[in-house]
């Protein structure tokens, strides 16, 4: 089947400006960078890198919250690049989004009712008398009882409110949901209540899911493929499994090294990869592969020319010309 979702070499640049006055352009920042992606039905594409790595502005560039710069974002076949206002917004009843810190992203003078209410009315999915039930059934479905429909968020805890978030994002029975960072404002207990909610509703909603997340463990316990970003730019994509217990890129390989096993006779002997230096800047970043200056296995070749993705097994791709080598 054709995916749902397909990204074509998108850019998202932001123009830097300086003077008080006349706000001249100095520089851009190159947030995302060429990003080629298919999001298939009903898969859950796990999205990582280090913060400052473009995964949220990618995830609204595709929400179409942040315009595009360059490239298509085709949703179903159509693109919502080159789409009118009206045709966006109808396009977002199949393309909703969880926000990473519930505490924001809920609007503190409305009731859950009115937060759950508010798209179905904006969007007249449903006639105003039925409206009530089908919060209930929202609530009832991400684990709320409906009798606290009254309340407002301050009410609620941290894992709440995101449930409260994502019976929101549901209330338009999307097709893909953009999730991004939704556990990382929780705490470890709520995280795995949470994760089990989202994998149980695309499962049983038929759901596409892009989870975003900086960590990895977390991505392998709910996603399909993942795609590991670097400076604006996938690096490597593969299956879940492959891409965490055999990564093949070297940025990929530091990331995998950082994640902590809870045997410490396992966690003593494992070699820890530290990279040099910090991330380049986005606003001039570094001439042919962006990792070169923090790759131990940097050659003159890696200065040269960014190297593309290619094929290192039937399901997976990196972005290395020096693969074979290392």
């Amino acid at each position: 089947m054709p995916p749902i979702l397909e990204l074509r070499n998108v850019r998202t640049h932001f123009p830097v400006r300086a003077g008080l006055f006349h706000h001249r352009p100095v520089g851009v920042v190159k947030a995302v960078d060429g990003v080629t992606l298919a999001l298939a039905r009903g898969e859950v594409l796990g999205l990582v890198g280090e913060s400052g790595c473009g995964k949220s502005t990618l995830a609204r560039t595709i929400m179409q919250l942040v315009p595009a710069t360059g490239g298509s974002v085709i949703l179903e076949g159509k693109n919502l690049t080159r789409s009118t206002a009206v045709e966006t917004a109808a396009a977002r009843r199949g393309l909703q989004m969880v926000f990473q810190d519930p505490y924001a992203s809920l609007n503190p003078r409305k009731t859950v009712f009115a937060t759950i209410a508010e798209p179905l009315a904006v969007h007249r999915i449903c006639p105003p008398a039925l409206i009530p039930a089908r919060v209930a059934e929202l609530m009832t479905l991400v684990g709320l009882a409906p009798r606290f429909m009254q309340k407002y968020p301050h009410e609620f805890s941290g894992g709440q409110r995101q449930r409260i978030a994502i019976a929101r994002a549901l209330a338009l029975n999307p097709k893909i949901i953009m999730a991004d960072e939704p556990v990382s404002a929780l705490d470890v207990s709520i995280q795995a209540h949470i994760l089990n909610l989202l994998a149980g509703l695309v499962r049983r909603m038929a759901l596409s899911l892009v989870f975003i997340a900086h960590d990895l463990s977390v991505v392998k316990h709910i996603s399909d493929r993942v795609a590991v970003m670097y400076l604006g730019k996938i690096v490597e994509l593969g299956p879940a499994a492959d891409v965490i217990d055999r990564p093949a890129h070297p940025y990929t390989r530091a990331l995998v090294s950082a994640i902590p096993v809870p045997d410490p006779d396992i966690e003593r002997t494992r070699r820890r990869i530290v990279l040099p230096g910090d991330p380049p800047s986005p606003i001039n970043p570094p001439s042919g592969c962006a990792f070169h200056p923090r790759c131990p296995h940097a050659t003159d070749r890696c200065r040269a020319a960014p190297p593309p993705l290619h094929p290192v097994s039937p399901l997976r791709e990196a972005a290395c010309i020096r693969l074979d080598e290392i």
